[in-house]
């Protein structure tokens, strides 16, 4: 039997964040090996599918240190604004950036993050590929873990880091716990062109039946405004919305919308997908750590799934490049430990808060949404507040990774 290749870590799951976190190691010398069971050729076929994710500011910062920022730049479109409003009605919160401040985020499409990391990832000597490929034993013991593949192929390293998404079969297998439930909503999203520029403006609406975003994208080859739009229903009036043609679904988002975006139409295939919470205690395990879907999954009402699991990459990152320059093993107890006190805390928090918020702004009555709305405009009125939730909105609260903000480790 041949030996089986050596790195620093093995990830299994080569979607966004896993490959993020393969590029930061690589950018501070530490090699990695990806396994996925997805063609690579498949998630950046031509044409958009209507995915896009808002990327905090602190994110995009580490975005610029591991070379992905100005393979986006072109095809981001920075949120200057954030509108939040209950039911479209007075009361609404105004979150502005500054002029010489950034920005809240960056809306961009789904398909130019995975262009953008792949080009990168083509320029990282020190990461492998292995997509797609199906794993068929993990062994784990006191040297590290090691992987088999279907064809054979066997790769070796101190620590596994999966990264495989919510319904992770490696995190299942190795006996992590997992608090979850369903909201019962189903999220339908997609983009749109309108005849209103956006002005880089995103809007949140809350509706008893759930949120309603519209986020801004930039403007296409022929020169139309778009956005993408987030939209909650119940699960029950879910299929009944999927099942509507193109016009009556335009006529019924155009509701929703209020004309704040003028005539509309759709740019890019609808898709709706049940919601759901999840959530891990432990994100490690002997010589295995979890990164963002893995370890935990939120509601898209503050859209911060994703910068969740790219904040986990920052933090791990400098965890393990630390410990690799101390000579530790990497697959090392008290070094996971490390990992688990930096982002069990705060993934429990953002989880409960995205929670939280989901449930009050689905009280139906007047009298919830007078609560809601006297809610909304206290924190308009103090500055100290509003600055506290803009932070959060960049990923700039709490004790930060030095990748996001913008340093080497």
């Amino acid at each position: 039997m041949s030996e089986p290749l050596r790195s620093d870590v093995l990830i299994s799951g080569g979607g966004l964040v896993g490959q993020a976190l393969a590029l930061a190691l690589a950018h501070h010398g530490l090699s990695s090996q990806i396994v996925d069971p997805a063609d690579p050729v498949a998630t950046i076929a031509p044409g958009f599918d209507g995915r896009a994710s808002a990327i905090a500011s602190a994110v995009w910062q580490m975005f610029g240190v591991i070379g992905v920022a100005d393979r986006l730049a072109a095809h981001g479109c920075p949120i200057r604004a954030i509108k939040v409003s209950d039911g479209g009605q007075a009361g609404e919160l105004d979150f502005v950036a500054a002029e010489d401040a950034p920005a809240l985020g960056t809306m961009v499409e789904n398909r130019q993050l995975r262009l953008a990391l792949a080009a990168a990832l083509a320029d990282a000597p020190l990461v492998r590929l292995f997509m797609p490929a199906k794993v068929v034993d993990r062994a784990v013991d006191a040297h590290g873990v090691t992987l088999t593949l279907a064809d054979g192929t066997r790769l070796t390293a101190p620590l596994l880091i999966v990264a495989e998404g919510r319904r992770s079969p490696t995190r299942d297998a190795a006996g992590f716990t997992i608090a979850n439930w369903s909201y019962h909503h189903h999220a339908m999203i997609g983009a749109v062109a309108h005849s209103k520029p956006h002005d880089r403006v995103a809007h949140e609406i809350f509706f008893p039946s759930g949120p309603f975003a519209l986020l801004p994208l930039v403007d296409d080859e022929q020169g139309r405004h778009r956005s993408a739009f987030v939209w909650t229903v119940s699960e029950k009036d879910g299929p009944a919305f999927a099942k509507l043609g193109d016009r009556g679904f335009l006529a019924e988002l155009g509701k929703r919308a209020g004309g704040i975006l003028g005539d509309m139409e759709l740019v890019a295939p609808r898709m709706t997908y049940p919601l759901g919470f999840h959530h891990s205690a432990r994100i490690v395990a002997d010589r295995i750590a979890l990164v963002g879907d893995a370890a935990h999954g939120i509601h898209p009402i503050a859209g911060q799934g994703l910068n969740l699991g790219l904040r986990d990459v920052a933090a791990l990152t400098e965890v393990l490049v630390e410990g690799a320059r101390i000579g530790l093993d990497l697959g090392d107890a008290a070094l996971l430990a490390r990992y688990q006190r930096w982002r069990g805390l705060d993934n429990l928090m953002v989880s409960l808060a995205t929670d939280g918020l989901t449930r009050l702004f689905g009280i139906p009555g007047r009298p919830a949404s007078l609560v809601r709305r006297a809610g909304l405009g206290a924190v308009q009125r103090m500055p100290l507040l509003k600055r506290f939730f803009m932070d959060e909105a960049r990923g700039e609260a709490g004790d930060l990774p030095r990748l996001l903000a913008g340093a080497e480790i």
